[in-house]
């Protein structure tokens, strides 16, 4: 028989979520719903390095880092970390091979994970209990299903997502003090889910030309991203400011919270631009914004998922399994320019 929900605060939780900087962002909301819920309970957040820095400053919380490019040594160093140590509650919210033989490691008598529908590599085998199998459900409410199951009511998702006051001094240095600011954050980490650089540009030109809006690139410093922006840039007439691998990770979430819209495919900066309550406008063909699109913004996502399923899977985006992806070859071409410019022009009008 099930030990949930919960009859009494637990004392310890541990959390199992590595990675990506999206999914760390959807985890937020469910450490916020148990600090309301059971401020008393000790939190401990095993979370990725990259990760680690997109929630610097969340207070109340225990980071135990593992960084996935350190190999065994990273698994003993992680298991010399909880040797000795007992939770109440493991949320085990990532279904990964790795993950799942990570959470071996962290003892609790109460392992809750994902659905069978949601779950893959033999997720189901390391937990006692499951979250519900909600269908259709959008990834952020999915997370918060964890809390729910554990007995807290929560329905609305609440991020407070800390961003330090030298990131903010940073980002008011590099924008104009007034007027509207279009920051474009053009890549995704599946390069197959990125939008031609040539439109980026066309969408850049008619930002500035036309709704006089200060146009900044924005991205981490891989080679695709530093690429992708010298084309973006390359191919417009009007100015714009590349901070392309130029800013940290802290100044980064600056620079989202500071934008007036953001412009972005499936990505982390979506979803941690959402969280912070700037506007976006995602870009989604490969993914459904239904599931992964930023989650204050669905209304304004130009979505071609369900063209690209019949297209590319002879299918509709019903029939796929749930998160299902159609990463293929010129997918994000069915998304058409006049589209998004279309969506830019309607929230111009609202930060007139």
């Amino acid at each position: 028989m099930s030990a949930l929900p919960l009859e009494h605060q637990p004392e310890s939780i541990c959390i199992l979520r590595l990675s990506a900087l999206g999914d760390a962002t959807h985890t937020l909301p469910v450490v916020r719903a148990i600090q309301q819920h059971w401020p008393d309970t000790a939190l401990t957040w095993i979370i990725g390095k990259l990760e680690r820095r997109l929630v610097d400053g969340l207070q109340n919380v225990e980071f135990i880092v593992f960084d996935k490019r350190g190999g065994w040594r990273e698994v003993a160093r992680l298991r010399e970390a909880l040797r000795g140590r007992h939770f109440d509650v493991l949320l085990h919210m990532q279904v990964a091979a790795r993950a799942n033989l990570l959470s071996r490691l962290v003892r609790a008598p109460v392992r809750l994970g994902w659905d069978q529908g949601r779950s893959r590599d033999f997720h189901t085998w390391f937990t006692t209990d499951q979250v519900a199998a909600v269908p259709f459900q959008h990834q952020v409410q999915g997370f918060l299903e964890f809390p729910r199951t554990l007995g807290i009511a929560v329905d609305s998702p609440r991020w407070d997502l800390p961003v330090s006051g030298e990131a903010e001094a940073w980002a008011l240095e590099q924008l104009p003090a007034d007027g509207p600011v279009l920051l474009i954050s053009p890549c995704s980490s599946h390069a197959l889910r990125n939008w031609r650089a040539e439109h980026y540009a066309a969408v850049a030109d008619h930002a500035g030309r036309t709704l006089g809006m200060t146009v900044v690139l924005s991205g981490g410093p891989s080679q695709l991203e530093r690429d992708t922006g010298q084309e973006i840039g390359s191919q417009m007439s009007a100015p714009c400011l590349n901070l392309i691998g130029k800013d940290t990770l802290e100044q980064s979430k600056a620079l989202l919270q500071r934008a007036s819209v953001v412009l972005t495919p499936d990505s982390g900066p979506a979803h941690i631009a959402s969280a912070l309550g700037t506007p976006v406008i995602g870009l989604y063909a490969a993914t459904w914004s239904r599931r992964s699109g930023p989650y204050n913004s669905l209304d304004l996502c130009v979505d071609r998922y369900e063209e690209a399923a019949r297209k590319y899977r002879g299918k509709e985006a019903t029939e796929l399994r749930w998160g299902h992806r159609i990463e293929e070859s010129g997918v994000m071409d069915l998304i058409p320019l006049q589209d998004v410019t279309g969506r830019l022009d309607a929230l111009a009008e609202t930060l007139a």
